[in-house]
């Protein structure tokens, strides 16, 4: 997994996320709101115990403290941005 934090203020940070193949991201929550918006890749994003499945183009929501997790059934490009 790598990151590159490309903006970061006082209210939000923007995050670009790459993971490869197979890999995945462990449920964990954060403290702001926040989105993730796919670039590129398949995967599968699961948010409050909902699946949701990743393709480029697709956006989704996150409110705080939601316990997330994700998983890269191809290579997977996303942007993360949190807010609050």
């Amino acid at each position: 997994v790598l990151s590159k934090v490309l903006v970061k203020t006082n209210k939000s940070n923007h995050t670009l996320f790459c993971l490869g193949k197979g890999t995945d991201i462990s449920e964990h929550t954060s403290t702001k709101e926040g989105s993730v918006t796919v670039l590129k890749g398949r995967g599968t994003f699961v948010l409050n115990g909902k699946n949701i499945k990743l393709e480029p183009g697709v956006f989704i929501f996150m409110p705080a403290n939601s316990p997330h997790s994700l998983s890269a059934d191809e290579d997977l490009a996303l942007l993360l941005s949190l807010s609050g």
